[in-house]
C-alpha cells in the first residue's frame, strides 16, 4: 500500500469519527448508557468469535518468539472477556461528567459564568498488545460523547478488529453512529505518523505501551499528546515495617501479574529493618520464582543467598522488566530511598511500608509520582480499582490529567456566560 493511500485511509476514518463525534456530543446519558449496555451484550454474544480471533494472534506471536510477558498482555480468555463485559457495564452505571458544572460565579457587572464539562472531540489511541484497551478506550470515549480512532499493534490485529466489529454492530443495533469508533487496520507505521499529525480532525493523541512507542509518538505528533508512561515502580520497606504486611504486599506487587505497568520493579530495603526479616522476604521472593538483581550492600548482608542473586547494574535501576525480575537495593533510611525513587522512578506508582506515620507522610508528600501508597500494593493503580469503571491509560505527566484516566480525563470544559445586555 502506497504512503499516500495509507494517509488517505487514515484521514478518511478520522473524518468519519469527527462527524460521528458531533452527534455523540449531544446525546443524553440514557442514550449513551444504552449503547454501552448493547456493547456488553454484543461482546457476550460474540465470545467464541473473539476467542478464535485472539487465538490466531496468540499463535502468530508464539511463532514470532514473543516473550511470556507479551503473550500474557495479548491473551483474551473467557475470564478476561467477562471482565471486559463487566467493565463496560460498570462504565454505563457511572455518572456522566458531560454537562457537569465545575464551578460558577456572578461577576460584579452581573455576568453569570459557569465552567461546564464537555467532550474533548476525537481521541487518537495508539497502543501495544492488550486487546482489552480496544474495549475500555471505546467505552470511556463513547460515555463522554467523544469519537475515537484506535490503532493497536500488528500482533493484536485479529483480536482488535473483531472487538471493533462487535462494538460497531452494537451501536448500529441501537441506531447510533457506529462510525464514532474507528480501528486502523493498516499495519504501516505511516498510519501512526499520519494519525499524529491530523490537526483539526484529531483533538488529542494517547499513546499506551512501551517507552519507545511513547517517545516516538511524543516526538512525531503535532496533535497534543496526553502521555502515559512506563511503570518503573518501587516499594520501600522502612525499618518500622511489619514483616507479614511487607511480604504480602511485595509478593502481590511483583508476582500477581508481572507484565503490567503497576507491578513493582524495584524493592528498597531499609538497612535497619531486622536482618531476619530481610532474609525471609528475599527467600520468599526466590521461592516465588523471582530473579533478584541486588546491589553490593544487599549481597554483602546476605552471603548465604549470594549464589541465588545476580549483581545489579546501573541499567537495572532504570528498567521496567514486566517479568519475574526484581531489582533490590539496601538503603540508609527514608532519605536515600526517596532520592533513589525520584532519580530512577517514572512517576507512576510508589509505595512505602511502615508503621511510622510521620515517615509515611513525608514519603507521600515528597515522592513525585501519579500515585503514592502507604501500606498497600502498587497494583491498585488501575481505573477499575479506583472506581472509574476502567481506564484509557495511566498518565505520568501533569497536564491535563495524572494517574488512571477515567471519564473526567476525557472531558474538556467551556465557559458558559449569561448576561442581560452587558457590553465592555
Amino acid at each position: 500500500m502506497s504512503v499516500e493511500t495509507v494517509r488517505n485511509q487514515v484521514r478518511e476514518q478520522a473524518s468519519e469519527a469527527k462527524s460521528a463525534a458531533k452527534k455523540w456530543a449531544s446525546l443524553s446519558r440514557e442514550s449513551k448508557d444504552n449503547a454501552l449496555l448493547a456493547i456488553a451484550d454484543q461482546l457476550m454474544q460474540d465470545e467464541s468469535i473473539l476467542l478464535d480471533e485472539n487465538q490466531r494472534d496468540m499463535e502468530l506471536a508464539k511463532q514470532a518468539g514473543m516473550p511470556d510477558s507479551y503473550l500474557d498482555r495479548l491473551l483474551l480468555s473467557p475470564v478476561r472477556i467477562i471482565e471486559l463485559i463487566n467493565s463496560v457495564r460498570n462504565i454505563a452505571s457511572l455518572p456522566d461528567p458531560v454537562g457537569d458544572v465545575v464551578t460558577s460565579w456572578t461577576q460584579p457587572n452581573g455576568l453569570k459564568i459557569a465552567q461546564t464539562r464537555v467532550p474533548i472531540g476525537v481521541i487518537g489511541m495508539i497502543y501495544e498488545a492488550r486487546p482489552n484497551v480496544t474495549v475500555d478506550a471505546a467505552a470511556i470515549a463513547l460515555k463522554t460523547g467523544n469519537g475515537i480512532v484506535l490503532r493497536g499493534s500488528r500482533s493484536a490485529l485479529h483480536s482488535n478488529t473483531a472487538l471493533t466489529k462487535s462494538i460497531q454492530q452494537a451501536l448500529k443495533s441501537v441506531g447510533l453512529a457506529e462510525q464514532a469508533v474507528q480501528y486502523l487496520t493498516v499495519a504501516d507505521r505511516e498510519a501512526v505518523d499520519t494519525l499524529c499529525t491530523l490537526n483539526g480532525l484529531i483533538d488529542v493523541i494517547i499513546p499506551r505501551g512501551g517507552a519507545e512507542l511513547i517517545k516516538r509518538v511524543v516526538r512525531t505528533s503535532t496533535v497534543p499528546v496526553l502521555e502515559t508512561g512506563v511503570g518503573n515502580c518501587h516499594i520501600f520497606v522502612e525499618k518500622n515495617g511489619d514483616y507479614s504486611m511487607a511480604e504480602a504486599i511485595v509478593i502481590n506487587a511483583k508476582t500477581s501479574r508481572p507484565a503490567v505497568c503497576n507491578a513493582a520493579e524495584t524493592l528498597l530495603i531499609d538497612e535497619e529493618w531486622p536482618v531476619e526479616y530481610q532474609k525471609s522476604l528475599l527467600n520468599r521472593l526466590l521461592q516465588a520464582g523471582v530473579q533478584l538483581r541486588v546491589c553490593t550492600k544487599t549481597a554483602r548482608n546476605h552471603p548465604e543467598l549470594t549464589t541465588s542473586f545476580q549483581q545489579a547494574s546501573e541499567d537495572d535501576w532504570h528498567t521496567e522488566y514486566l517479568d519475574l525480575i526484581l531489582a533490590v537495593r539496601t538503603v540508609n533510611g527514608p532519605d536515600e530511598a526517596m532520592r533513589h525513587i525520584n532519580q530512577y522512578g517514572t512517576g507512576h506508582s510508589e509505595a512505602i511500608i511502615t508503621h511510622d506515620d510521620q515517615v509515611a507522610q513525608r514519603f507521600l508528600n515528597e515522592v513525585d509520582a501519579a500515585a503514592v501508597y502507604h501500606n498497600s500494593s502498587t497494583r491498585f493503580t488501575d481505573g477499575g480499582e479506583f472506581g472509574f469503571g476502567a481506564e484509557i491509560g495511566i498518565s505520568t505527566q501533569k497536564l491535563h490529567a495524572r494517574g488512571p484516566m477515567g471519564l473526567v480525563a476525557l472531558t474538556s470544559s467551556k465557559y458558559v456566560v449569561t448576561g442581560n445586555g452587558q457590553v465592555r
